[in-house]
């Protein structure tokens, strides 16, 4: 399984969800939305789009991390991805 992770690594929440897929040796593509405005661009694009991010945008929320599974379905919780 491959898992695409949009987040931050000045995100606790993100170190958090990093941690977890490293230690169950999961494959990642970490897509760091401070270091690179075309990951920015990508969240944007994800945050604005996908149903999961209706709550997040009704509120004001960041939502992140955020984690693409290999057949492009979107979610906001890790135990949904680690099963």
């Amino acid at each position: 399984m491959k898992v695409t992770v949009i987040g931050s690594h000045l995100c606790p929440d993100t170190l958090y969800a990093l941690g977890q897929f490293s230690a169950r040796k999961v494959e990642i593509d970490f897509r760091d939305l401070s270091a690179s405005l075309p990951d920015l661009k990508v969240y944007l694009a994800v945050r604005e789009s996908e149903p999961v991010y209706a709550a997040v945008r009704e509120k004001g929320s960041l939502g992140i991390p955020c984690f693409v599974l290999e057949d492009g379905s979107v979610t906001l919780e890790l135990e949904e991805v680690l099963g």
